[in-house]
């Protein structure tokens, strides 16, 4: 890849990630009583199962107290539960309820309508191929963070 293509391609990435709250206010999905930030929390616990903080914060690249504060308030909302982690009983890992199901299913509903809306005059095959482009681009930033030491293991995000 050629430096300015590189270069094209941060610029456009921060330009993502500066509209990127903007986008979380448009979703829409109504007051699920958490944060967006905590919220999006309940989709790795909907794919993996019940996690203790740490390893959700793993699976987030976030620091473990900002995931703990953000756990609570799932919690708070009814989202999420506390159970004991039958590997050690001292422990506690976070489960998504019934509620969270549903508070999933809305927001993934909310961010579909976004995206369509978003790419409605788009033909069907250039979505695809940017689909499978990004999918490819995440894959590869995902493997140099687990392979490359310097890059720190958790970070707030």
């Amino acid at each position: 890849m050629t430096a300015d293509a590189t270069g094209r391609l941060a610029d456009e990435l921060m330009r993502f990630f500066r509209v990127g709250a903007r986008i979380k206010g448009m979703l829409n999905a109504g007051d699920l009583g958490a944060e967006t930030s905590a919220l999006m929390l309940l989709f790795p616990l909907r794919h993996l199962g019940p996690l203790r903080v740490t390893d959700l914060a793993e699976v987030k690249h976030a620091d473990p107290s900002t995931i703990s504060r953000q756990a609570a308030q799932l919690v708070k909302a009814g989202l999420a539960r506390r159970e004991a982690d039958p590997a050690d009983g001292r422990a506690s890992r976070l489960a998504i309820t019934e509620s969270g199901h549903a508070a999933c299913a809305r927001l993934h509903e909310a961010r579909h309508a976004l995206l369509s809306e978003a790419l409605s005059d788009w033909p069907a095959e250039r979505v695809a191929a940017f689909a499978g482009l990004f999918e490819q681009f995440n894959s590869s930033v995902e493997a140099l963070l687990r392979s490359d030491p310097a890059v720190p293991a958790r970070e707030n995000a």
